[in-house]
Order: structure tokens, then sequence, then C-alpha cells
């Protein structure tokens, strides 16, 4: 696999070093002259010095025979020019992009960016999961659809606890697709009771979100 990587700051050098003790074949596109020398220098001739943004750098990078090319530089415009660039004019088939402003996350899949990366929503969801019982677990969000794949994990005072899934009055836009307990995995249905320690896998809208806290776990 062939894989392009714009921004040789730290995290572009690291992933296209590891990419090659892979077994990948990948070249990093860097317009910084010094650093662009230290990836030539730490991992060999595997670096074009220039402007992933532009199509001519691209073209030196062999954008048109890439499997993937991942945007990685530290402005979040760069990456989002350099996907469109290598999508539109390079037709290269995944894109991937680093988004440093999570607020930006949404603009880059209507834009077309196949798979986005947020260090700050990947941390808050980090956090998330250190306090399951306080509030919703995201697990994945289907952006085009506008649904969230929650997680919450019940205790005995969740206002779920000892309730048929029936009994929840959940909101509309939201269903409990399954239910983890034990390890054991079961279907849901309106006759099945939560207990204290179920695992519950649930879809919103976005919307619905806090309501659907509410009739799982209750109020804050």
């Amino acid at each position: 696999m062939y894989i392009v990587v714009v921004g040789g700051g730290k995290v572009g050098r690291y992933l296209t070093e590891e990419l090659l003790e892979q077994g990948h074949e990948a070249l990093v596109i860097e317009r910084n002259e010094d650093r662009y020398d230290r990836i030539v220098e730490e991992l060999g001739n595997v670096a074009v010095w220039g402007d992933g943004c532009e199509v001519s750098i691209l073209a030196d990078a062999g954008a048109g025979r890439a499997d993937v090319l991942v945007a990685v530089t530290g402005d979040d415009e760069d990456n989002l020019v350099a996907c469109q660039v290598a999508k539109a004019r390079f037709q290269v088939p995944r894109i991937i992009a680093r988004v440093n402003n999570p607020k930006n996350e949404r603009l880059f899949r209507l834009l077309g960016v196949d798979v986005t990366v947020s260090a700050t929503n990947m941390l808050m969801s980090m956090i998330e999961h250190e306090m399951p019982r306080k509030a919703l677990l995201h697990l994945l969000a289907i952006q085009h659809m506008g649904v969230e794949i929650v997680e919450a994990v019940l205790e005995d005072r969740s206002r779920g606890a000892g309730k048929s899934i029936g009994e929840l009055g959940l909101p509309k836009d939201s269903s409990i697709a399954a239910v983890i307990r034990g390890g054991a995995f079961l279907i849901p249905s309106g006759q099945l009771v939560l207990e204290s320690g179920d695992e519950v896998i649930a879809l919103c809208k976005a919307e619905q979100e806090q309501n659907l806290r509410i009739a799982i776990l209750g109020p804050s």
C-alpha cells in the first residue's frame, strides 16, 4: 500500500516511520526545510520538500498512484485543502485528515474527507469512559444521518435499573440496540428488565441525547 503523508512535524514523521516499519510504501511532504532535512537524515529518501496543498507537489509525491493520503499538519485549513486536491485532482481512494479544532470536524466530513481524527475528541472520549455513570459515552457518530451511537453503564441508583426497556419512556428518534450483561450480548426487547452493571448500547439523534440520558440514567 502506498501512503502519502502531508505534514512532517512530529505526528507526520512518527506516522511515516511506523508505516515504513510495517512494510508499507510511504512518503511525507514537508514545506519547512529544516524539518525536511531532519526526515531525510532519519528516515532516508522518503520525503518531498514543498507545500502539500499544491498540485505540482502532490504530483511529484506520486499522489496519482496513492492508496491513501493522510494530512496531519498543525493547520486545519492546509489539511482540508490537501485532502480536497488529492481527492478531486488525483482521485486518491482514501483521504484521512487530522482535525486540530474539533469544531471543524463536521465541516471536513461534509466536504468529503473520508476519516477525521481529532485528538481533542479522542481525549474527551477517554475522559467520558472514566465517568460512564455521569454521561453517555460516545462510541460513533454517523455524520450524514445526524445519529449518535452511545453507551451507558447502569448502577443501582440509575433510573433504568430494575425497569423493563418498555417502561423507560425513551425519547423520539432513539432506541436501544443491545444490552451487554456479564459478558453476554442480549438482544433487547420491550420486556427485558435492565439490571445494575448492564452496558446499554443505544442510538439517538444528537438533539435527543440529553433526554435519552435522563431516561436511562436519570437526571444529573
